[in-house]
C-alpha cells in the first residue's frame, strides 16, 4: 500500500489523522484488504473451481469467522491496536450483515478496523502477522460445509 500511496504522489496519513479516522472508515477498508488476501492465499492453496473458492472465501470473511478472529488475536495485541479493535467493535452502525449476530457483526467490524489500521499506518509486517494468525485459525476449524466438500458431497 506505500508503494502505491507513492506512486500516486500522495502523502501517507499521520498517526495523528489515524487516531481520529472513524473506525467505520478502517473496517471498509480493512474488509476490502482481508478479502483481498484470503482470495490470494486460496488461489495459490487450492486448485479449483471459482464457486468453490469463493465458498471456501466466505468461511474466512463471514462475520462469525471473524468474530472468532477477534477473540483469538485479541490477547496478542498492543494497547494501541486493542483500541483500534475496541472502537471498531463499539461503533454503532445502521446495518447488519443477513446471516450474523449483532455480536458477531460487531466483533468482525473491530477486527476489520484494525486490519484497516495496521495497512494506513504502514505495518506491513504486523498485518501479515495478524492474517496469518487468522488464517491458521479459520483452517484449523473448517466450516460444515466445507468439511462435507472435502468429503465430496454436494452442498
Amino acid at each position: 500500500m506505500d508503494e502505491f500511496i507513492k506512486y500516486l504522489n500522495l502523502e501517507p496519513m499521520s498517526g495523528e489523522d489515524l487516531k481520529r479516522l472513524s473506525p467505520l472508515k478502517l473496517a471498509y477498508l480493512g474488509d476490502a484488504i482481508f478479502g483481498s488476501y484470503i482470495r490470494t492465499y486460496l488461489m495459490i492453496t487450492m486448485a479449483t473451481k471459482v464457486n468453490d473458492l469463493h465458498r471456501r472465501t466466505t468461511d474466512f470473511v463471514k462475520a462469525s469467522a471473524q468474530a472468532q478472529i477477534f477473540q483469538h488475536v485479541e490477547p496478542l495485541l498492543t494497547e494501541a491496536e486493542r483500541s483500534i479493535m475496541m472502537r471498531g467493535r463499539n461503533q454503532k452502525t445502521k446495518t447488519v450483515a443477513k446471516n450474523a449476530a449483532i455480536g458477531d457483526y460487531r466483533q468482525a467490524t473491530g477486527f476489520e478496523a484494525l486490519i484497516g489500521y495496521l495497512a494506513l499506518n504502514h505495518q506491513q509486517d504486523r498485518l501479515h502477522e495478524i492474517i496469518k494468525i487468522a488464517i491458521r485459525l479459520i483452517e484449523s476449524n473448517p466450516s460444515k460445509a466445507t468439511q462435507k466438500q472435502e468429503k465430496g458431497k454436494v452442498l
